[in-house]
């Protein structure tokens, strides 16, 4: 039986849906200040980090799982609105013909440059021009994994609050700082404090593992078809490159991050 407090929306060209199906678009997302995030895992690791939805929406005629009932809870306690509508039209917002149950609405939350604290852990994660968002929601994820204080994008990247770095992310979207900054204002805030700026290239012969790691670590990744510009390049503190065995010459740019933040990481574990 559905809930009493529940709002229930039977047809595709209901405002609010054509509303929420609108925020699967950058100038809409924009526009209201809101993202969607879909699914029960990461729902609960947005509960768990103290982020409740605005607005839930869940399908009708189902048994919540125990944790999509906490979620459901506390959207009610914050005073959030709870929808029951079709699979069907859940799988329109999702863009998915197999969609999760429920999906969150949340308020976006960049964290302007100037109110970073650089103290507040010993790596931080930096991507140039990223492109791809299933690459800037893992680097979201490897941030989280080795206890980043966030990510810090440059020049123009794709939105970090899209549906499909929000999925791919897997709920780091909310545990992880997200700061966007052109690379002027980045690096007259960098060089106002502590930390060493690490870049990985092709451009230089420094091996990843010979460099000893200053704290805090800024670790900087480019572009992933141009890499870095050299004028970024000549800014570092330091250029490290991972060796390459095969026929490839580079990683992926998730892949450079993770393998950098977590020899940071086992730099300072040892």
């Amino acid at each position: 039986m559905s809930s009493p407090e529940r709002r229930q929306i039977t047809g595709f060209s209901n405002p609010t849906i054509k509303r929420l199906k609108s925020l699967r678009e950058k100038k809409y997302r924009k526009r209201e200040g809101h993202f969607l995030a879909e699914g029960l895992r990461i729902l609960t690791e947005a509960l768990d980090a103290g982020k409740t939805p605005k607005l839930l929406v869940v399908v009708e005629d189902t048994e919540l799982h125990p944790l999509a009932q906490k979620i459901e809870a506390a959207t009610f306690d914050a005073g959030g609105e709870v929808i029951e509508t079709s699979e069907a039209i859940i799988a329109k917002l999702s863009g998915k013909s197999n969609p999760q149950s429920i999906i969150g609405i949340y308020e976006d939350h960049p964290t302007p440059l100037a109110d970073i604290d650089r103290n507040a852990s010993g790596i931080w994660l930096v991507a140039q021009a990223l492109r791809d968002p299933g690459n800037l929601g893992t680097i979201l994820r490897t941030g989280d994994a080795v206890g980043a204080g966030g990510l810090i994008l440059i020049d123009d990247c794709v939105d970090p609050f899209s549906v499909e770095a929000v999925r791919a992310s897997m709920g780091a979207i909310f545990t992880q700082q997200i700061a966007q900054a052109s690379w002027p204002d980045f690096i007259d805030w960098l060089r106002s404090g502590a930390g060493q700026l690490v870049g990985t290239s092709l451009n230089t012969d420094k091996d990843y593992q010979a460099v000893r790691y200053e704290t805090p670590t800024f670790l900087l990744v480019g572009n992933e078809a141009q890499g870095l510009p050299q004028d970024y390049e000549a800014d570092c503190d330091v250029l490290v490159k991972m060796p390459m065995m095969g026929k490839a010459d580079s990683l992926n740019a998730a892949i450079a991050s993770a393998v950098m933040a977590y020899e940071v990481l086992n730099q300072r574990r040892n």
